[in-house]
């Protein structure tokens, strides 16, 4: 998806604001405006109104968060050693159903589950099975994804079964670390950059590796909006973070290289390259006044 250039609005001061709050444009956002209009003169790359979310729509995002985090909540009561990841799948199915939602990943591009299961050296994308039975020792990211009354809500948990390895465990705590950095890092007028970097030093920091073609996206009003997020950039680079953005951090860290492969059978999951395992947590971030909202957990 193109990114979307600022434009100038065309509007009065007097004028209801674009965004949607029923205030005087000069009330509202038109200084926001003249803030993004002098970043882009000076060569950043900002967002398009488009991508910030009305108080409606942030309401609305909010309420499908509540379903997304009970979907993961109901996962992390009944996961356990011996059940396929196909049980899983009907866990998530069953909680988003019951709440009125969707699985926004069902269907989505033709993929065929309700939720992605990457068990160990899985990176992202894993189809959930009845034939992959979880083990002891095994680390295991769930992602899971909701539409409520045409609102998106994503993220992700790990999940360490059973007698872990320290190896493991670590990686999985590593990871959380990463997730917890970039939160603090979002902060307004900044760039995504600045954010991203951070997420990678401490995973480099750590001895571990972070993958670069797969990243964060802008998520609300559709699964995957802009920006791409990535975790592997530079300081002072990327779209600048403003408040009423919306987007997930959710770095895939790797206990190896950073270098994987797509499963050719089925077009989905994505493994290392190295067969080391990989870990993943996923927040939904709201950028804020004064730092960011954690919507999703």
């Amino acid at each position: 998806m193109p990114i979307l250039k600022f434009k100038t609005p065309k509007l009065d001061r007097n004028a209801p604001c674009w965004c949607g709050s029923g205030r005087k444009y000069k009330q509202c956002h038109e200084a926001f405006d003249e803030k993004l209009r002098h970043a882009e003169m000076m060569g950043h790359t900002v967002p398009a109104h488009a991508l910030i979310k009305s108080p409606k729509d942030i309401e609305g995002i909010r309420e499908s968060a509540k379903v997304n985090i009970a979907v993961l909540d109901a996962v992390a009561d009944r996961i356990e050693i011996g059940m396929s990841t196909a049980d899983i799948d009907r866990i998530v199915q069953e909680v988003t159903r019951n709440a009125g939602a969707i699985p926004a990943t069902l269907g989505y591009d033709g993929y065929p589950k309700s939720v992605c299961t990457s068990v160990n050296d899985e990176v992202c994308h894993g189809i959930p099975d009845e034939k992959v039975i979880l083990k002891d020792g095994d680390i295991v990211n769930v992602d899971a994804s909701t539409i409520l009354n045409g609102y998106f809500s994503d993220s992700s948990r790990m999940f360490c079964l059973g007698n872990v390895s320290e190896e493991k465990k670590r990686l999985v705590q590593v990871t959380k670390e990463c997730v917890e950095i970039g939160i603090k890092h979002v902060v307004p007028w900044t760039f995504l950059g600045d954010m991203g970097d951070a997420v990678h030093q401490h995973a480099l920091k750590n001895g571990y590796s972070v993958v670069r073609q797969i990243g964060g996206h802008g998520c609300g009003l559709a699964f995957h909006e802009d920006p791409w997020v990535s975790y592997v950039s530079t300081p002072g680079t990327e779209m600048m973070m403003v408040p009423g953005m919306v987007f997930t951090i959710e770095p895939m860290v790797n206990m190896g290289t950073d270098e994987i492969y797509q499963d050719e059978e089925n077009g989905w999951t994505i493994y290392t390259k190295d067969g080391k395992p990989s870990a993943q947590w996923e927040v939904q971030v709201l950028v804020t006044e004064d730092g960011c909202e954690v919507i999703t957990y």
